[in-house]
Parts: C-alpha cells; structure tokens; sequence
C-alpha cells in the first residue's frame, strides 16, 4: 500500500502554493518527508510552461489587472494555463523511483486518475495524441477538462493538474489555452448542468490516484 500524505490547502494564493511545492520537494528529495499531494484552488492566476509562448497570452497587465489576475512564468511543462476558483488544482511530490516511474509514464498515470474520478460522474474523458491532459468529445468538438503540467528533478515531482470542476470558463478567453487555438474548454459544472460537490471531487481522485500508484 502507498504512502501518502493528503493536504488540503483550500483557495490559496499561487506565488505561496509554489513556495509550499519548493519546501516539500526537499523534504520529499531528502527523505524527511513522506511523498504528498497537495490539493487547493487558487485565486484567478495565468501561468506559463517554461517552454510556452508568452503569445498565447492575448491581453496586457492593463487588463489583467481589471479582472483581478495575475500572471507568471513558472518552471513546469506545457504552456499557458488558467487557474481559478472552482477548479481542483493538485500538486503530487512523489520520489518516482518509488514506484519505478518514468516521468512519461506518471503524466500517463496522472491523466488515468482523472479520467477515473470523471468515470464516476457519468463522463467519459480520453487522452488526446500529441497533448497531455484530458480531454472531452470528438473531432472539432474536443474540448480539454482538465490541463496537467509537471516537472522532475533527480526522480521528484512537482506541479500537477488542473481539473475544472465548478471553474467561470469565461477566464479562458483571454488565452490560447496550452497553446491550442482550435480547441475549446469545458467542465464538470457545465457537462453535468449542475454545480459538483468538490470534496466529492477529492474523494474520488484520491482513490483512483492511490490505486493507480499500488497498480490496481
């Protein structure tokens, strides 16, 4: 049975979520620590993948400063994202060697849990080929639920995924996000025309993550 610590951060400010992230890489690096998944949510914030393009971002500070977000570059895969209130945002800092992971293989792993916690809902996501995450629908109408973006260092995570549960979508319109101009956004929220109980949320990727780690 995998160990993992759970800690649930609530709504909390990105720049302090990363700063959690670094301290608990450590920790996790040195061995003090058990590996730990952190879940919260954060204030409305864009971020952009280290490799991303900063023209995916269509509007200035100007505007983003009306909406009340903000904007940074961050040092994990992909490209720009949104996060915001509503969306269950989760930061595994795993040592990969403990469970004979490759990085390919736990972004693999990542997008099977939430695929799993969407199964429960009645809603069926997949992968698409050629860019990570999860995805729902068909051809033109493919839309993405939920972004992942990690990195890794000597076998430890960091980042996570960003899963849009009860998420004001409307965010998304001020980017391309992860880079795709001809893929929309969608949610829990808006696929099941109901607002979803978050915790419930948790409860599922809990489950199907901690399986997924133990090989079930």
């Amino acid at each position: 049975m995998v160990r993992l610590v759970w800690k649930d951060k609530g709504v909390v400010d990105y720049l302090q979520a990363w700063e959690c992230q670094k301290k608990i890489f450590q920790e996790v690096l040195s061995g003090v620590s058990p590996d730990t998944v952190i879940f919260c949510e954060h204030p409305h914030v864009y971020t952009l993948g280290k490799s991303g393009r900063e023209r995916n971002m269509l509007v200035d500070s100007a505007f983003l400063k009306r909406i009340g977000a903000a904007f940074y570059r961050t040092d994990r895969g992909g490209d720009i994202t949104y996060h915001g209130y509503g969306q269950l945002v989760g930061y595994p800092i795993l040592n990969l060697s403990h469970y004979g992971l490759s990085l390919k293989a736990y972004v693999a792993l990542l997008e099977e849990a939430v695929i799993r916690v969407l199964e429960r809902f009645g809603v069926t996501g997949k992968r698409m080929e050629g860019a990570t995450g999860v995805w729902i629908g068909t051809g033109s109408s493919e839309k993405k639920i939920c972004a992942i973006g990690v990195r890794a260092s000597r076998y430890v995570t960091m980042h996570g995924f960003a899963l849009n549960v009860n998420t004001d979508l409307s965010y998304f319109n001020h980017i391309n996000p992860c880079g795709f101009t001809d893929r929309g956004v969608t949610s829990l929220q808006q696929l099941l025309e109901r607002e979803v109980d978050m915790e419930v949320v948790k409860r599922f990727f809990r489950e199907a993550f901690s399986r997924l780690l133990d090989g079930k």
